[in-house]
């Protein structure tokens, strides 16, 4: 007789176990869910809707009071001013109404025909205000001594302004005119070959230099711990301080590393490192290798320890060369740490943004998407384009994770 037993996970307790896991988890879930996909939303918002950087800022009917002239002894006239305006240079405000509240001792000689005054309580009523509205509303007024004691200011109350406004950012207007002059300009596709040679390089090159550097230091000699405390000099170093070390090195009047190739007589004139093509975009990609190749090295010296010396003590009984004993035995144990620093260093490259804007601000020949981003949004105050930019590179790294996965998969026939 066979006594079958219930998958595992599928019993009574394995479920409330379940249960309870996914519940203590979800407000962690919800919370990180938020944060990352309540932004996304919103640029994918923006990207559809040709607005600039002034329409993030609501529309809305603002009021400034003030008296005009001085009230000194009971009886002294004056006036008192409300300046309005609308706050939108484009859109109009409908049904404008005002409140105010009066400082005690104040009287209103003669109100304007849109207010009413109710004890204290001034109201009025302001109608629509077209785009860039400005109007000085000015009554004349007298104050007895109770209000000169006092000495009371109609700022003491604020006045309560308000209006009904459309804005284009929360209408339900969408375009695709944003993604239309992306894709038609021609200076779009450079910035994409810019990016993928900064990006595919960068990784590769910071892979391979920590391969290297991990390799040199997988064995045991005397200093090695400086080394490697060196060796992560350029990942924690504070990167506005190692550009500018950079910039300053290599600079083509008063630059150290020129000084010594004209010296050398390496070149006859100095070299414009990061200020003319295409050495400035090699430049950039080399310093992206520099700096975030001890990442690689950390993880790919960790993975190195964790193989048995079994092996190797195998192969160099059979005498296999060093060659032969990377090729055919640490690489096959390092394909799984390298395909993941590869792509999580290919993302971080792509969205790379500080280094470049640092070292050349995106001149000569070296400017990416992340930077085209920050031009459109901010330089030129395009906030659509800058957001459809964004969505152009959220959509790159995702094409790029699916079919990274799928051949990933398929090598290590998962």
């Amino acid at each position: 007789m066979q006594i079958s037993t219930p998958p595992k996970g599928s019993g009574p307790l394995q479920k409330r176990e379940a249960k309870l896991a996914w519940g203590m988890l979800a407000p962690t879930l919800i919370s990180a869910s938020l944060v990352v996909i309540l932004p996304l939303l919103a640029i994918f918002w923006i990207s559809f809707k040709p607005i600039g950087l002034a329409d993030l800022r609501l529309t809305k009917p603002q009021v400034y009071e003030r008296i005009r002239g001085d009230i000194e002894k009971p009886g002294d006239e004056a006036e008192l001013e409300y300046r309005l305006s609308n706050s939108s240079r484009a859109e109009p405000i409908r049904d404008v109404t005002m409140q105010d509240v009066l400082p005690d001792g104040l009287t209103i000689l003669q109100l304007d025909e849109r207010c009413t005054l109710e004890g204290r309580n001034l109201s009025c009523d302001l109608g629509d205000w077209e785009p860039a509205y400005r109007e000085k509303l000015r009554m004349p007024i007298t104050g007895d001594q109770a209000f000169i004691d006092a000495g009371s200011s109609p700022k003491d109350t604020e006045a309560d302004i308000s209006g009904k406004s459309s804005s284009v950012l929360f209408d339900t207007t969408f375009t695709l005119e944003n993604f239309v002059l992306l894709f038609d300009g021609r200076e779009f596709w450079s910035v994409i070959g810019v990016t993928l040679f900064y990006s595919v390089f960068g990784t590769i090159g910071a892979l391979v230099v920590g391969l290297f550097a991990a390799m040199l230091l997988n064995k045991s000699f005397r200093g090695q711990g400086i080394l490697r405390g060196l060796y992560l000099f350029p990942y924690v170093a504070p990167v506005i301080a190692v550009a500018f070390t950079w910039v300053t090195l290599f600079d083509p009047f008063s630059g150290s590393a020129n000084a010594l190739l004209l010296q050398m007589g390496v070149t006859s004139q100095p070299i414009n490192f990061f200020g003319a093509k295409p050495q400035a975009l090699i430049m950039v990609t080399v310093f992206e290798i520099w700096r975030y190749f001890p990442m690689s090295f950390l993880f790919i010296l960790a993975r190195m320890q964790s193989i048995g010396a079994d092996m190797y003590e195998a192969a160099d009984m059979d005498g296999a060369s060093p060659f032969q004993k990377f090729w055919y035995l640490s690489l096959p144990q390092l394909l799984g740490i390298l395909s993941v620093l590869f792509l999580l260093r290919f993302i971080w490259t792509f969205n790379k943004f500080d280094d470049i804007f640092l070292l050349t601000g995106g001149n000569a020949g070296t400017r990416t998407l992340t930077v085209n981003v920050y031009e459109q949004a901010f330089a030129v105050s395009n906030i659509g384009a800058g957001a459809a930019v964004a969505v152009v590179i959220f959509m790159i790294l995702v094409v790029f994770s699916i079919f990274f996965f799928k051949f990933a998969s398929q090598e290590e026939g998962l």
